[in-house]
């Protein structure tokens, strides 16, 4: 029967459709299959994808009319998917990164003199909703106009009971008005100064009144913990999250990031978080440890490039059999909105492959914040989240970096960048 549409996409020199892995995410060798689709096309209609094929076999599906683009000699691929943000923050902090960097000194020194994380607690804290909201915004731009169409978005930079409520508001309405997707996540980050010498009050608080209040008014999907030295223990961060749990918030964790803070080994005793981030000094044992839960490990490739230097080992955790994904993680500390830059180099220093580094900013991305069903992938029904790279093959980003390639961005079917820049 002749199928109907509002566009297609054609002559794509690459068409990577990453199909068949929306119940389960790729794992070891199936991370290098894209199912990539020479002289590629797919056709949308109301934000759905309606077809998938090569360019003839595409066209000779579609029946009435239709607009036709031609992606001659680009890439094509699902809109990339941001698993790990540290969305909303005031001010920014290039001076402790250049100490980081140059000087050597660590974030946790930095944090003793006063800096880091608290400077930003208090410059977010002094930021009303409507500044916050602009600032946010450009952030999100720079996203969307880099190919990213969905993250996760966490609060985290306030920690008092008002500001994180203000944090999540702000993201609430930044996902019904900006074309990104935003998925909310509650998580426990800085220790503000009056709570330094009895964190467990906070822990408390936490748990007794800030859960229940965000869980009541369904502001966050999920909850994380800044599970790391200086911040949250294990006995912490288990209160927090079985908290969340019990409130039916879903549950992730950022630990090993720092230094090994046994978060990991914490969070298959908690059982099937829907990921754990950073891993950057988890021992093996550990990360074999989480084998057989439903969960997605999130490499950061960004703090390792900036001032950490160690990067999580990828490829001993993807021969272990995790499903990975990558993420920006955007923050306060570092700043860079690029998915294009962390596939860049999770090849050139992490040692994946460039296929291995797609899949992780899509499909598996994806799984990550459990919207697999829905986007990640370039196969019928699901959400017409395109990516129209001017580039050749799926290579070409550790080849030719540190620019946007992004020609068109479309969100459920909506051109909402064109030319590398946002017109919607």
């Amino acid at each position: 029967m002749p199928l109907d549409a509002d566009f297609v996409i054609v002559n794509s020199n690459e068409l990577v459709t990453i199909t068949g892995s929306s119940q389960i995410p790729r794992t070891k060798e199936k991370m290098n299959n894209l199912a990539i689709i020479t002289d590629g096309a797919v056709a949308v209609e109301d934000g759905k994808i309606v077809a998938v094929g090569t360019t003839d076999e595409v066209l000779k599906q579609l029946s009435g009319e239709y607009e036709i683009i031609d992606a001659k000699n680009k890439l094509v691929t699902p809109g990339l998917v941001d698993p790990h943000v540290h969305l909303v923050f005031s001010g920014t902090r290039e001076d402790e990164l250049e100490k980081m960097a140059v000087l050597g000194i660590s974030y946790l020194e930095i944090k003793e003199q006063g800096g880091g994380m608290n400077k930003s607690l208090k410059l977010t804290a002094d930021t009303s909703f409507e500044d916050q909201v602009k600032i946010t915004s450009k952030i999100l731009d720079k996203m969307l106009m880099h190919g990213t169409t969905t993250i996760e978005a966490k609060s985290g930079y306030e920690m008092s009971f008002e500001g994180e409520i203000k944090q999540l508001e702000i993201i609430k309405k930044l996902n019904e008005d900006h074309p990104l997707d935003l998925v909310p996540t509650f998580l426990a980050q800085g220790i503000p100064p009056e709570f330094e010498h009895n964190s467990d009050a906070l822990v408390d608080e936490i748990v007794e009144k800030w859960i229940p209040e965000i869980s009541k008014r369904n502001l966050a999907e999920y909850a994380d913990v800044f599970c790391e030295k200086g911040y949250y223990t294990l006995d912490q961060t288990r209160s927090i999250l079985m908290a969340a749990r019990d409130h039916g918030m879903k549950l992730r964790n950022h630990c090993d990031w720092l230094a090994h803070s046994g978060g990991t080994r914490l969070s298959v005793e908690i059982g099937n978080l829907v990921s754990v981030d950073h891993l950057i000094w988890t021992p093996k044992e550990e990360v074999e440890a989480l084998k057989g839960q439903d969960t997605v490990v999130v490499l950061l490739p960004t703090s390792p490039f900036c001032y950490v230097g160690t990067y999580a080992k990828a490829r001993e955790i993807i021969e272990t059999g995790l499903p990975v994904a990558i993420a920006t993680d955007v923050s306060a500390a570092n700043l860079c909105e690029s998915m294009q830059m962390m596939m860049t180099l999770a090849v050139l220093r992490m040692k994946m492959t460039a296929a291995e580094a797609l899949v992780a900013a899509t499909i598996n991305a994806a799984h990550s914040i459990d919207r697999a069903d829905r986007i990640g992938s370039l196969e019928v029904g699901k959400d017409a989240d395109i990516v129209i790279f001017d580039a050749p093959n799926h290579r070409f980003f550790a080849y030719n970096y540190g620019i946007n390639h992004v020609d068109k961005v479309y969100k459920k079917g909506i051109l909402v960048v064109d030319n590398g820049k946002r017109i919607r």
